[in-house]
This record gives C-alpha cells, sequence and structure tokens, in this order.
C-alpha cells in the first residue's frame, strides 16, 4: 500500500517524501530504504509513541521547507489528479484544502460541512455558526496545509490535525474543500483490504507504472 501510495505521488512529479513511522517501523525502512529505487527521496520521521494527526505531523515538520505539504494517511487507497488539487489550493488561497467525498454515511467518519463556496465551515460541528445551507462531505484522509498551522500544535503530545482546522476556521482564515469523485478505499479493517486487493487486480484502482517489488518480511 505505501508503494501504491509513493507511485501516485511520483507520477505527479513529487520528489521528496516523509513516512511517518510507527507500528513495523523497522521493516518498512528497510524495504523502501531512501526512495532510490522508486525515483524518489525518502526521509523518515519517528514515532515511538502514538501522537496522532496532529503530533505526527508536528514531529515530522523539521523536514518541511515552509511551503504547503501534502498529506497522506497511510492506510488509504485514492485515485485523484494531485496536480489538479495544488492548483485548486493555490488559487482558494486557503490555509488548508482538505479532500471530501460524497458519503451517505459521512457523520459516522467524522462530518465536514461544507457552504455554497465550498469552504469548509464546520467539522464534526465545530466552526462557524453564522452560516446558511451546508453541504455534508466526509474527509478523505488527504490534505494540503501550510506548515504556519502547526504553530501552536504542541510538540511531543498526542494532537488531531482537526483541532488547528478547527481554530483556523473559527479565526476567519479559509478551509477549503476538494471534492474526490474517483476511487477511495479506507483499507482500515481485513474486510476493506480484501476489497481493496479485488479492486486492484480487477483494475478498478490501477497506475501508469509497474509497482516495483517491495519485500516486508
Amino acid at each position: 500500500m505505501i508503494v501504491w501510495n509513493l507511485l501516485l505521488l511520483k507520477r505527479h512529479g513529487i520528489q521528496d517524501v516523509v513516512i511517518n513511522l510507527h507500528h513495523l517501523g523497522p521493516m518498512i525502512e528497510q524495504a523502501l530504504g531512501n526512495g532510490s529505487r522508486f525515483g524518489l527521496k525518502i526521509y523518515y520521521s519517528h514515532e515511538p509513541v502514538i501522537l496522532g494527526t496532529g503530533g505526527g505531523i508536528k514531529q515530522a515538520e523539521s523536514h518541511f521547507s515552509g511551503e504547503p505539504v501534502l498529506v497522506l494517511n497511510g492506510d488509504t487507497l485514492f485515485e485523484l489528479d494531485l496536480d489538479a488539487l495544488y492548483a485548486f489550493h493555490l488559487r482558494s488561497q486557503a490555509a488548508a484544502t482538505l479532500v471530501l467525498r460524497s458519503d451517505p454515511d459521512a457523520a459516522l467518519w467524522g462530518l465536514v460541512e461544507l457552504d455554497m463556496e465550498d469552504r469548509v465551515v464546520r467539522i464534526t460541528g465545530r466552526g462557524k455558526t453564522d452560516v446558511g445551507a451546508t453541504k455534508p462531505r466526509m474527509f478523505a484522509g488527504v490534505h494540503i496545509l501550510n506548515p504556519r498551522l502547526l504553530r501552536d500544535v504542541p510538540k511531543g503530545r498526542a494532537s488531531s490535525i482537526i483541532e488547528a482546522y478547527v481554530s483556523a476556521i473559527q479565526r476567519g482564515e479559509a478551509v477549503a474543500g476538494y471534492e474526490l469523485m474517483g476511487y477511495w478505499s479506507d483499507v482500515g479493517t481485513p474486510e476493506r483490504y480484501a476489497q481493496a486487493e479485488h479492486d486492484a487486480t480487477s483494475g478498478l484502482i490501477r497506475l501508469s507504472e509497474r509497482l516495483p517489488a517491495a519485500r516486508l518480511a
């Protein structure tokens, strides 16, 4: 799954990748190395104690250059034009852009509400209160953030990046929503893993490059 997402990044011209390591970290590092055989430069951020989506990104902050950072959940498989996403983020001049998708169970995943201009106004009920009609969406685990949003994220402590986004919304900063229309799977259970494997072998999701062999054991 990691190799799949690495090749997606490479396909869109991304060269520098930071991988956050916890579970089976040494095995992942051994299998992927410095990324040269994928045409990438891979850096590793070690997380001995789980720090959550906020603390984990904060831990990797030293690898960031001040430019917008694309973040992917490692257990998510998706098809998305990352060039179009980045262009949208720059046009919107947003502090962050969250990739969102329609789902009848959006509230179970954590409801994200968009206004009619595709600005995120509330996340799990927190954010702006003085808004009209909203569009319900779910967070797809892909986002672009300006590293300055990490300023108030505590280092070395568990936290959620959603807290930083809610705070930005409440301050009046723009947090944009970008619609994902293509394939998406959160491979968080054996059942969803089996389904994703079936989807890949049947061609429902594919990459233009051949997947290099990566041995994790």
